[in-house]
């Protein structure tokens, strides 16, 4: 029987694998359900607080942004797949261990810190409309099944995600039909959809609010830490997320039509749950509870497909030296790695002690485009590096204007979020050094 490269390695004892589970149709539904997350149940009023009723403007930019970066991923996961995603393109790129470690560091920080958040936001308001539990006990007891979902298995995982994802696709579906009613009966207001606030320049506005809408795109970066579990990957994920992208950007931009129909930017802005809002407005007697369930589910879903990321970057980089190797160790019969989700699982409830949901998604966005701009640097460097398989080969110009949509952002951030990623990357640094240093203490160990 024919072995893969990967499959040889493991067979002479050299390397642990990850079972090859992930389908086409598993994989598209994986990106789509990340993306379509959490993110556009809450972002919408804070969108449109930031441009006015136009809300489908910043959103069709921030697609046009993200589709940028995504060609540098598909790219090199076809070229390179294996676990651990932008640590792995920066290993061979730059060839610098702690240049390394910082963009898998700064990716890992951001996903264990948003599923902290998503596991606090879950804890809160939306919990709260159905059982009134203290909101932090209630996160970590998430996490832990989270946890336990992450580690029983991928296939498990994803077919978890298939469900959870056609919940939240029918609660977006839902705003975008109520939308329709409102307007067949004569209530919506379509020249909102033009409406810009007065109170800046359109420009400043949209690419203010362009910076919000963009982090309801990210989460297709996840699926590079599983594209070691993905059948036929070089024609598989192209495809996958490329089309989950763009069905997003559609979603999104169907709903930023259909809440600023129903109700005006001030009114959207106002509300920390911009689509229920929509939905009470719409008064076609559909229950808001469960509306408020939906909700539910899409943050649910956000936290375990987080979780499967950052479990799946730590087994990555254990495996290329940069974390232990024991966190590289895998369930014989399951072949999940249990130690690195056990690790970003405790990691994550010591982060539901540390702050409130705001202060731990502040600086989510900043950390993931210090990873991007890594890996649209990355595609270019290790374009003179041959392979012998086919893989997907972006333009070079996307790359290049995908490095200057990501410095853009970049300036929108403010001091503060500049001041919570420094810090989290000097505690990276810290780490780095303790381990390097281990590691040289076992070697000269070794030698004498």
């Amino acid at each position: 029987m024919h072995l893969d490269e990967t499959e040889q390695s493991d067979k002479n004892g050299q390397r642990n694998i990850l079972a090859r589970a992930i389908t086409g149709p598993l994989l598209f539904i994986f990106i789509l359900g990340d993306v379509l997350g959490a993110g556009i149940y809450a972002l919408v009023g804070v969108i449109a607080g930031e441009v006015g009723g136009a809300v489908w403007v910043p959103l069709l930019v921030a697609l046009a942004m993200a589709l940028l970066t995504a060609t540098s991923y598909a790219e090199l996961v076809t070229k390179y797949p294996r676990a651990g995603g932008a640590a792995v393109f920066a290993q061979r790129a730059f060839r610098k261990p702690l240049v390394s470690f910082l963009v898998g560091f700064s990716m890992l920080a951001a996903g264990v810190t948003s599923a902290a958040g998503l596991a606090l936001a879950f804890s809160g308001d939306y919990l709260k409309a159905f059982v009134d539990v203290p909101t932090v006990p209630a996160a970590l007891v998430f996490l832990l099944l989270v946890g336990l979902l992450n580690a029983r298995g991928i296939k498990e995982s994803m077919r978890a995600n298939v469900v959870m994802t056609v919940v939240e696709v029918s609660g977006l579906v839902l705003v975008v039909v109520l939308a329709c009613v409102v307007l067949g009966r004569g209530d919506g207001n379509v020249t909102r959809l033009v409406e810009f606030d007065d109170s800046r320049s359109p420009a400043l506005g949209v690419l203010a609010a362009a910076l919000l809408a963009y982090y309801s795109f990210v989460g297709f970066e996840t699926s590079a830490n599983v594209a070691e579990e993905v059948k036929n990957v070089s024609k598989v994920y192209p495809r996958a997320l490329f089309g989950a992208l763009v069905t997003a950007g559609v979603a999104y931009v169907l709903v930023g039509f259909s809440a600023s129909v129903v109700l005006p930017a001030d009114e959207l802005a106002e509300s920390s749950g911009p689509l229920l809002a929509v939905v009470s407005a719409a008064d076609v007697g559909f229950p808001p509870r469960l509306f408020s369930l939906i909700a539910l589910v899409a943050v649910a879903n956000g936290a375990l497909l987080t979780m499967i990321m950052a479990s799946r970057l730590t087994y990555g980089m254990a495996s290329e030296g940069l974390l232990p190797p024991s966190l590289a160790k895998v369930l014989p019969q399951r072949r999940t790695p249990w130690l690195a989700i056990v690790a970003t699982t405790v990691v994550a409830m010591g982060l539901c002690l540390t702050g409130s949901l705001s202060a731990l998604a502040e600086t989510v966005v900043l950390l993931l485009l210090v990873v991007f701009i890594s890996t649209n640097i990355a595609v270019l460097v290790l374009r003179r590096d041959v392979v012998k398989h086919s893989h997907f080969r972006a333009p070079t110009i996307f790359p290049i204007l995908a490095l200057l949509t990501c410095v853009t952002l970049l300036t929108q951030q403010s001091a503060a979020t500049w001041l919570r990623a420094a810090a989290l990357l000097a505690v990276g640094i810290v780490l780095y050094a303790l381990s390097h240093r281990a590691t040289k203490n076992d070697t000269t160990s070794s030698n004498a």
